[in-house]
């Protein structure tokens, strides 16, 4: 046989990516690392807690310690490295509930048919299950619930950077536009204790706010309200943040958003959109692998910032600053002209 010289090697582990991506999501969705948060286990031990079958189980650890997420002593018990510590659910920067979301079903299954969305330029979710993914969940509270951990998880991991790249202090009344259960925004008021906050998004989805700005201290200083970014905004504001929500959007729909901001907001407004702009050629792999999520989930992409600047353009709205925060991230700001 052949020896595979390093550049095949390093193109098959690419090519079997899929296998480490659907083993880590199955640890998330088991909580092995809260089993594992205590010190070290035998995996007919961490069987027990989570529920599964002792030797299966042990062939799951045993691989993911392979990769480095966890580590198998000698004597068959398995411990969390540094780099599983993230697979906690009780860890700042957490990320289990992203990989919970990214091992479901119907998420692999859209990516599996994502030839169709190069072949057509179709989004490949609703050429596999007839509906948009929103409609989707919306059907199924468990797939919804688990979608919103991914996404706080995610606004989790970068909040601290983002807090500390921009000043939304000036703010007198902020609006979080399709800011799920307010995990950005109770942040934000957290740590900056000039504004007061309006959380906006569905009914169902800001009823389960209460919580989270309770547990940071800030529940006086906001308030919910309910509605659909394709109608309305709140009044009254002079910030509105829409964190990876334009990035979910077509252009179409992005300027109907942008408008219906503009069409609110007085000269000293803002529109905050925090997004990750797409970089140069050979750079910003993390962008441009969501811009793929987006082509094949929900008909969005990510965008450099001269097509930011066309779509303000579109609603009345100019580039009034970009500031970058780390990890591809950046606000940026939108303001009338």
């Amino acid at each position: 046989m052949p020896e595979i010289i390093a550049p095949g090697l390093q193109l098959l582990t690419m090519i079997n990516g899929y296998q480490l991506s659907q083993a880590i999501s199955t640890a998330a969705e088991l909580r092995l690392a809260d089993a594992l948060a205590e010190g070290p286990r035998s995996a007919a031990d961490v069987a027990s807690i989570v529920g599964a079958h002792p030797d299966a189980l042990h062939r799951l650890l045993r691989a993911l310690a392979s990769a480095g997420l966890f580590h198998e002593s000698e004597e068959g018990l398995f411990e969390l490295t540094a780099l599983g510590q993230p697979l906690r659910s009780d860890v700042p920067g957490s990320l289990r509930g992203w990989a919970e979301f990214v091992g479901r079903p119907y998420h692999r299954a859209a990516w599996a048919a994502l030839p169709h969305s190069i072949r057509t330029n179709e989004t490949a979710f609703n050429h596999v299950y007839g509906k948009s993914v929103w409609a989707y969940r919306e059907g199924i509270p468990e797939e919804s619930a688990i979608f919103d951990a991914a996404m706080s998880s995610l606004t989790g991991r970068m909040l601290p950077a983002l807090l500390d790249s921009y000043d939304f202090g000036h703010f007198r009344r902020l609006a979080d536009l399709g800011g799920g259960n307010g995990t950005l925004l109770a942040a934000i008021l957290a740590r900056f204790r000039g504004p007061r906050g309006v959380l906006f998004d569905l009914a169902h989805v800001v009823a389960a706010s209460g919580p989270v700005f309770e547990a940071a201290g800030v529940a006086d200083r906001y308030e919910t309200v309910a509605g659909s970014l394709f109608e309305s905004v709140p009044p009254d504001c002079d910030g509105y943040m829409l964190k990876s929500v334009i990035h979910d959007c077509t252009d179409e729909q992005s300027i109907e958003i942008f408008a219906k901001c503009r069409a609110v907001m007085e000269t000293d407004a803002t529109v905050l959109v925090i997004e990750r702009p797409v970089s140069g050629p050979n750079d910003g792999a993390a962008t441009k692998f969501s811009d793929l999520n987006m082509m094949v989930n929900n008909g969005g992409r990510e965008r450099t910032r001269q097509e930011y600047a066309a779509l303000f353009s579109a609603a009345g709205l100019e580039i009034g600053g970009l500031v970058e925060a780390p990890g591809g991230w950046a606000v940026i700001e939108g303001r009338p002209i």
